[in-house]
């Protein structure tokens, strides 16, 4: 297969050979979003927490006796059916939300989303984007050329510094690494720019 490969001033060289496997999979809808959504879970920090109605305080006293008011009988003002009273089924801190993802199918579905962005000419490669200095104007006008002017995820194959610093300013610039990659990376932005490096990088991980 091949994948188009630019200058980061917008010029198009030779193609690039890549791996068929990695980049001319079929696209699986079911498993690109079973990891998308085990990515995003295993995310979540489990933090939040509730009281159900001995954690909460006030309560000691019962509202009014039990019989002859004409009103239903009640022990807490605490009571879940009350307002400000206790949660039946809190939320506790120690909730998992974690999903396992097999390897398999973890490398498989990456494989997916990778070609299915290179069908749909939305993941283009270039032979390098480094960074002189720190220049988001500089960086700027690279993606400018290579119409690459909304949400843009650029891939390198190791960090690059000035390039991180150089995006920093950038709203709809996302900056990673080829062996940080995740599913809600790739499918979250409109264009992915990868450099050539990186791209032999990911046929490495995912062959």
């Amino acid at each position: 297969m091949k994948l188009s490969v630019m200058k980061d001033g917008g010029a198009k060289t030779a193609d690039m050979d890549v791996s068929d496997v990695v980049f001319g999979a079929a696209f699986n809808e079911d498993l690109v979003h079973q990891i998308v959504i085990a990515y995003q879970a295993n995310g979540r920090q489990g933090s939040r927490a509730q009281k159900n109605r001995s954690a909460v305080s006030g309560g000691g006293i019962k509202p009014w006796r039990q019989k002859g008011t004409g009103r239903a009988r009640a022990g807490t003002i605490r009571s879940p059916i009350w307002r400000g009273g206790g949660k039946v089924f809190p939320s506790s801190p120690d909730e998992n939300f974690s999903q396992k993802v097999n390897k398999k199918v973890h490398r498989a579905g990456m494989r997916s989303i990778l070609s299915e962005l290179a069908r749909l000419e939305r993941l283009v490669a270039v032979e390098d984007m480094a960074m002189a200095a720190p220049k988001t104007r500089e960086l700027a006008g690279k993606l400018a050329a290579m119409k690459a002017e909304k949400s843009v995820l650029i891939v390198t194959e190791t960090e690059d510094r000035n390039l991180v610093l150089s995006a920093r300013n950038l709203p709809y610039v996302s900056v990673c690494v080829a062996s940080a990659i995740n599913p809600v990376n790739l499918v979250g932005h409109e264009q992915i720019i990868m450099t050539t490096g990186a791209v032999k990088r990911c046929e490495e991980m995912l062959a």
